[in-house]
C-alpha cells in the first residue's frame, strides 16, 4: 500500500493513494491509538479512500440497512448508525490525543466540522452545520443534502474515525442505507454540485487548512 507520510507540528500525516481496506484501516487506528496513550508513538492523521463498503456504528437500526449490492458491512465501533464509504469519497482518519488537546468531546466535534466548512468553502462550496443533524450540509430547504459525515469514538482519550467528504463517488451506492439515520435529506458531492476535482485537491485545502483546526481544537475557552 503506498502512503505518503510528512509530519506537521509533530503530527504524522499519511496519505494513501491507493484504495485501502476497512480491514486494515481498523486496526491500524486500534493499534496507533494504543500506542498514542502509551507514549511510543505520535498523533496521526490518515487521507484515504476505502473500496465500496457500509459501516455500522453503535446506533446502527438493522432496518436502514438495503445492501441490493452487496458491499461488505463491518461493525465500526463508532458513534451514529450506517455509512457508506467508497472511491471518490475522501475519508480523514484521526488519532489525536485529547489529554493534550483537552478533554472536551463537544469542542473536538464543533472544531471537526469547522475544519470541515472552511476546506469547503475554499473549494467554492458554502457548507454549514444543522441543528439535530449531525453531518455537514449544502443548500435550503427542500434541496439541503449531506455533502460530508462525522463520526469519532473516543477510547482513552485519543480519538478515532473522523470524516467523509464526498468528492466525487457513486451516489447511487447510499441507496443501500439509510444514510446516518436520515431519511428525508438527499446526499450530494462535489461533483454533483459542479465541482470537478482530484482528491489531491482536497487534500492539500485539508492541510492547509488543519493548524486552524488544531488551534481551535486545543484552545480554552469552551464553545457556546
Amino acid at each position: 500500500m503506498s502512503r505518503a507520510v510528512t509530519e506537521l507540528d509533530d503530527i504524522e500525516w499519511r496519505v494513501s493513494d491507493t484504495l485501502v481496506p476497512y480491514e486494515d484501516a481498523l486496526p491500524f487506528m486500534e493499534d496507533r491509538a494504543a500506542s498514542i496513550r502509551a507514549g511510543s508513538a505520535r498523533e496521526c492523521v490518515w487521507l484515504l479512500e476505502h473500496p465500496p463498503l457500509f459501516t455500522a456504528g453503535t446506533s446502527a437500526d438493522p432496518a436502514e440497512l438495503f445492501n441490493p449490492s452487496g458491499f461488505p458491512v463491518f461493525e465500526a465501533g463508532r458513534g451514529g448508525r450506517y455509512t457508506y464509504h467508497g472511491p471518490g469519497q475522501r475519508v480523514g482518519y484521526m488519532m489525536l490525543d485529547l489529554d493534550r488537546r483537552g478533554r472536551d468531546v463537544r469542542r473536538l466535534v464543533h472544531s471537526l466540522e469547522g475544519w470541515v466548512i472552511s476546506t469547503l468553502a475554499e473549494l467554492g462550496v458554502s457548507a454549514h452545520r444543522a441543528d439535530g443533524r449531525i453531518g455537514i450540509w449544502v443548500g435550503e430547504g427542500s434541496s439541503e443534502a449531506k455533502i460530508a459525515a462525522l463520526g469519532i469514538r473516543i477510547k482513552r482519550w485519543v480519538t478515532l474515525h473522523g470524516f467523509a467528504i464526498n468528492v466525487s463517488p457513486d451516489l447511487s451506492h447510499f441507496g443501500g442505507i439509510v444514510p446516518c439515520g436520515i431519511s428525508e435529506f438527499g446526499v450530494t458531492s462535489l461533483q454533483a454540485l459542479g465541482k470537478e476535482m482530484p482528491v489531491t485537491r482536497v487534500d492539500d485545502v485539508l492541510k492547509r487548512a488543519f493548524p486552524a483546526f488544531i488551534k481551535d481544537l486545543s484552545r480554552k475557552c469552551k464553545v457556546s
